[in-house]
């Protein structure tokens, strides 16, 4: 069953503080991230965490990536098959407030 292609989240600042990223639409929907792009336009390197669980999550073993750093004026990117349920946030956090933005690209597809 085909999806229905959209960016899921942002161009937005990832917070000082755990917030989510992605927040899931219904029940009757499921999401499949296949993207994740985290541009720093900043004179310095930036870390970041990513986190899948609870809303506004950031428990120990949820994480996707912890303390990933990216360079300064530089991007990450991460391609995956991460599929996502009604009960699944996407949640993260960078060192410093208003120096990454965050992407999320994927699909989404009505159960």
């Amino acid at each position: 069953m085909a999806g229905t292609l959209k960016r899921i989240s942002g161009p937005a600042y990832l917070s000082n503080a755990a917030a989510n990223i992605y927040t899931p639409p219904a029940s009757t929907i499921y999401t499949v991230i296949r993207h994740v792009h985290i541009a720093n336009a900043t004179a310095g390197a930036v870390t970041f965490c990513l986190y899948v669980g609870a809303t506004g999550g950031s428990a120990g073993g949820t994480e996707l990536f912890k303390d990933y750093s990216v360079a300064a004026n530089s991007s990450f990117d991460y391609y995956c098959t991460l599929k996502m349920v009604s009960t699944d946030f996407l949640s993260g956090l960078a060192s410093a407030a208003t120096s990454l933005t965050i992407t999320v690209e994927g699909e989404q597809v009505v159960v």
